[in-house]
C-alpha cells in the first residue's frame, strides 16, 4: 500500500461527492477540489505573503551583508542566519504552501491514473470531458491538450512572477524558465491533473493581485549603527 493511499482515498471521496451529490461534472469537480484545497491553505498562504513582504522589506540589509562577506561564504551564511533570527524572518515559510501541495498533486495523479477503471464505471452516463476539449484521464498531449499546456505555461509564468518578487536575479530567472523546461515531462500527465495545476496557478495569480492591493507591506526596522 502506498504511503499516500489515505490521501488518495480522501481525494477520491471528495471527487465522487462533488460529482454525485453536488452534481457537477468530473472535470469541474477537479476545479472545485482545487479551490477547496486552496481555501484550506489560506492561513498558511497569508503567512507566506507576510514572509515574502518581510524579506522584501529587509532586502537592502541582506544584500549589504552578502556584499560585505562575499569572499567568505561561511561567514556570510552565519551573518544572514543571525539577521534572520534578529528580525524574525523565516525564508522557508514562502515555500510551505508549495510543499504541502506536492503530496496532493501526486495523489491526484494516481487517482486519475486508474479513474476510468475504478471510479468511472460506477457512474454510467457521466462524462470525462472538459469543455469538449480534453478527456481528464487522457494524456494532456492528446486532442486539444496542447492548448491546455500553453495556458498552463502562461498561468505558471504569472504565478511564478508573484512568487519570485523577493528573489534575486538568477533565482527569479530560473523560476520563470522552469515551466517551459517542464513541458516534455508533463506531456503524458492526465489532462485532469493539468486542470488542477492550471486552477492552482490562476488562484495564485489572483491571490497575488489581491495581496498587493489589500495587504500593507511591513516596514523594515531602522538600521542600527
Amino acid at each position: 500500500m502506498s504511503i499516500l493511499a489515505p490521501l488518495e482515498n480522501i481525494l477520491t471521496d471528495l471527487l465522487t461527492w462533488l460529482h454525485g451529490s453536488v452534481g457537477i461534472s468530473w472535470a469541474w469537480s477537479i476545479v472545485a477540489l482545487t479551490v477547496l484545497v486552496r481555501v484550506l491553505l489560506v492561513p498558511i498562504t497569508v503567512r507566506q505573503i507576510h514572509s515574502m513582504q518581510n524579506l522584501q522589506a529587509h532586502a537592502p540589509e541582506m544584500k549589504a551583508i552578502q556584499q560585505k562577506w562575499k569572499h567568505d561564504k561561511q561567514r556570510q551564511n552565519e551573518e544572514l542566519m543571525k539577521f534572520y533570527r534578529e528580525n524574525k524572518i523565516n525564508p522557508a515559510a514562502s515555500c510551505l504552501p508549495i510543499v504541502l501541495q506536492i503530496p496532493i498533486f501526486i495523489s491526484l495523479f494516481y487517482v486519475l491514473k486508474d479513474f476510468e477503471k475504478e471510479i468511472f464505471p460506477t457512474y454510467p452516463g457521466s462524462s470525462l470531458e472538459w469543455l469538449g476539449l480534453v478527456d481528464i484521464t487522457e494524456p494532456v498531449k492528446s486532442g486539444w491538450g496542447p492548448l491546455l499546456i500553453v495556458i498552463y505555461v502562461a498561468s505558471q509564468l504569472s504565478s511564478s512572477y508573484f512568487m519570485s518578487t523577493t528573489m534575486q536575479g538568477a533565482q527569479r530567472i530560473l523560476l520563470m524558465v522552469l515551466p517551459i523546461v517542464f513541458i516534455p515531462f508533463i506531456l503524458n500527465f492526465p489532462a485532469g491533473l493539468m486542470i488542477y495545476w492550471l486552477t492552482t496557478n490562476l488562484w495564485t495569480t489572483g491571490q497575488g493581485l489581491i495581496a498587493r492591493r489589500l495587504m500593507p507591506k511591513p516596514q523594515a526596522a531602522e538600521k542600527r549603527s
